[in-house]
């Protein structure tokens, strides 16, 4: 994509990954992802993070295209990730005169990851840099999703760039901001990076909300996906809200199957919430990447779980969405469980401990030996049943 002005005198500089098929070598890419960089360009030129190495010779087009790479007086390092800095090395040699600028935390890393120690300098929280015509102000806002993570923000124009905080997965299809694309093209990938990236983090999602509620942001430029012109209050409420873990009024159906006994009952019970006006989305958790698991189970408020038994637990495709789902500290879900079994049970049992550990509100199981009979099938439909209702009560 070609550069672009945000703000008056504030630069996009990023570029679009269309060919790397995982992102931190697990979440899927099948839409690809922007690495966002920015130029402030004042009487000082400040750069805000950079891209991954492999794109360096676009950047560098992209930056050449707004001022002489000589110009940059400063580069400011929001996130030490090697997608926000993997370019580091190459821009400070064309840039020595520039000082870095980074959180206490990041600057041992920047050692680490790069070697660089010279030329850097710790930012204060709250601390403010004049670039003549451009202020710039660091706050602080450790574990989103890191703990030197710092987000800046531009006082003149009211732009935040927000580092990972109010990102998302999905390459910049031609329009750059909100109001030049179908947002729902992209919030479903929002929410699958919140899910998969920052999810587990949510704690200090809302703190660093709180944190910059009081500053007057016009345009919201995130590391990754769109930049928020039009209604940056939009993506800071859909963060609050997933980071509150409400979850929309619908049932997540996740199962397994083996040879089709659990299958027909993760139907019946779908039918059962059908039934109640509600909606429902069957997962299956062998055949769909736990990525997008994590995005289902985490945008509705109703979770009902089915597998069958396998090696005296439970189906390992099921075990894993579910281990990933309690790493990620998902709460505030209401639950029905069900699964088969041939001579011995356990899946159940062990989704029963996981389903406590995790705070949810367990409605009941199901089990059922072999494949299920007509009444144990009706029963699913009114296990359905009572997760929508309640799911319908409680909001």
């Amino acid at each position: 994509m070609e550069t672009r002005e945000i703000r008056p005198g504030i630069f996009w500089v990023g570029v679009n990954d269309r060919t790397t098929d995982l992102f931190e070598g697990i979440w899927p890419l099948p839409h690809g992802i922007s690495y966002n960089a920015y130029l402030v360009v004042g009487e000082k030129v400040a750069l805000i993070d950079g891209v991954k190495a492999s794109f360096a010779e676009e950047f560098l087009e992209n930056i050449s295209a707004i001022v002489p790479l000589e110009r940059i007086a400063y580069i400011v390092v929001n996130h030490m990730e090697p997608d926000h800095t993997g370019t580091l090395p190459l821009i400070r040699r064309l840039a020595p005169r520039a000082s870095i600028l980074a959180t206490v935390r990041a600057l041992p890393m920047l050692e680490r990851f790069y070697g660089i120690s010279d030329g850097t300098r710790e930012v204060s929280d709250g601390e403010t840099l004049d670039l003549g015509g451009k202020t710039l102000r660091f706050f602080h806002i450790p574990f989103v999703h890191w703990p030197e993570t710092m987000v800046t923000y531009e006082e003149t124009e009211g732009v935040l760039f927000s580092c990972d905080a109010f990102g998302g997965f999905r390459a910049l299809d031609g329009g750059l901001f909100d109001e030049e694309v179908d947002l729902s093209e992209y919030e479903d990938e929002a929410l699958r990076y919140f899910a998969n990236i920052v999810g587990m983090y949510t704690h200090n999602v809302l703190k660093a909300i709180e944190k910059l509620q009081g500053l007057e942001i016009r345009t919201i430029a995130p590391s990754h996906g769109l930049i928020w012109r039009r209604d940056p209050g939009r993506i800071v409420d859909l963060y609050r809200r997933w980071s509150r873990m409400e979850g929309e009024k619908g049932v997540t159906v996740v199962f397994g199957s083996m040879y089709g006994f659990t299958l027909r009952m993760a139907e019946a019970v779908a039918r059962g919430v059908a039934s109640v006006g509600v909606p429902v989305r069957l997962v299956d958790a062998a055949r769909v990447h736990p990525s997008y698991v994590l995005l289902e189970v985490w945008k509705r408020r109703g979770l009902i779980v089915g597998a069958p038994t396998y090696d005296a637990g439970i189906f390992p495709p099921v075990e894993l969405a579910l281990r990933l789902l309690e790493r990620k500290r998902l709460r505030n879900r209401v639950v029905g469980l069900f699964g088969s079994f041939g001579w011995g049970g356990g899946a159940l049992k062990a989704m029963e401990e996981l389903a406590k550990r995790n705070g949810w509100e367990l409605v009941r199981t199901l089990p059922f030996r072999g494949s299920p009979s007509a009444e144990e099938l009706r029963d699913g439909e009114e296990l359905g049943r009572e997760v929508a209702e309640r799911v319908v009560r409680g909001a």
